[in-house]
């Protein structure tokens, strides 16, 4: 496949995503809906759509197929390794306070692989590199989001005494999508099929979670300029396309993954910064007008960086 074609499908798999986006922004742009509605949208994405997603996809977790497990090693020990500079550059640089810094460093780990990354590396690599995907895909939400939520419960409260911990971790598991991902575990884990309407109502709402996300995307980024933070929206998008990408690279030839694998990880760690990234700013209340230009910009280069990478993987 040549980098012309490979540049199409890219562009093709993206331009949903942008229409959605698209659509949010003109309804508050052009149709003037209230900023109330952006945060009740925002508020029953996170708290309804996104954890009922999320537990529909892990109570079927048994049913995935087979895949290598290195491919979590080599993906979130990439992410947890930028992260930790993210946060070094973070503090040093920017001079951020620890909840602060640990939502720009989720900028530049989140990969949009459910949206974006499954579909393109479907169509660039065939159905054989699904399961690698679908394995990164289950386990990301529940890493990232508990990394998330720790790393900012803890900067929050301060100093981790005994009813410190214990308060941050209540915290923890009272977050929406927490308990979304480990109640699908316990029933898929417990291994007593859902009856089919329950199922089929979960899969309804999951369904709805991933356009709804994207037009709550863009209604958010209409009540921000583009241009409001764009020292530390420029460095997400260096470490989110650039620097993960790369060093999820080296961690699967240390661990000597298979070339398909190899081309999963690293394609996916170079997807834009996933929608989910977004919503976490707004539940936090951190960085929301620098996440969201982050996330436009990065879903418009990784078009070219995407590609880009693969040829590069394709002639090393």
């Amino acid at each position: 496949m040549d980098f012309l074609t490979t540049l199409w499908l890219q562009f093709l798999a993206t331009l949903p995503l942008f229409i959605l986006i698209l659509l949010g922004f003109l309804l508050v742009k052009i149709f003037k809906w209230p900023k109330t509605i952006t945060d009740g949208l925002t508020k029953f994405t996170f708290a309804l759509a996104i954890p009922i997603m999320l537990f529909h996809i892990m109570s079927h977790f048994s049913e995935q197929p087979k895949a290598d497990y290195r491919v979590l090693l080599a993906f979130f020990g990439g992410t947890l390794l930028v992260f930790i500079i993210s946060r070094i550059i973070a503090a040093k640089i920017f001079k951020l306070d620890g909840a602060t810094a640990t939502m720009f460093s989720m900028g530049g780990i989140y990969s949009n692989n459910v949206f974006v990354g499954l579909p393109i590396i479907k169509a660039l690599l065939g159905d054989k590199a699904v399961p690698s995907v679908a394995l990164v895909v289950v386990f990301s939400a529940l890493i990232l989001w508990t990394l998330a939520t720790i790393s900012i419960e803890f900067a929050q409260v301060g100093k981790l005494s005994t009813i410190q911990i214990k308060k941050a971790v209540k915290n923890i598991f009272k977050n929406p999508v927490i308990l979304g991902i480990f109640a699908g575990l316990i029933v898929n884990y417990i291994g007593i099929p859902l009856p089919n309407f329950i199922s089929q109502s979960t899969k309804m709402v999951g369904d709805m979670a991933a356009p709804l996300s994207l037009i709550v995307l863009g209604m958010g980024i209409a009540e921000y300029k583009i241009s409001e933070g764009w020292r530390l929206s420029s460095t997400i998008c260096l470490l989110k396309l650039a620097i993960l990408p790369f060093v999820i690279y080296w961690l699967a030839v240390l661990l000597n993954l298979p070339t398909l694998e190899t081309y999963v990880v690293v394609l996916l760690g170079s997807m834009s910064i996933a929608i989910n990234c977004y919503i976490m700013s707004r539940q936090f209340n951190l960085l929301q007008a620098t996440i969201a230009s982050s996330l436009l910009i990065s879903t418009v280069l990784s078009s070219i960086v995407t590609p880009l990478i693969l040829a590069i993987l394709t002639h090393i």
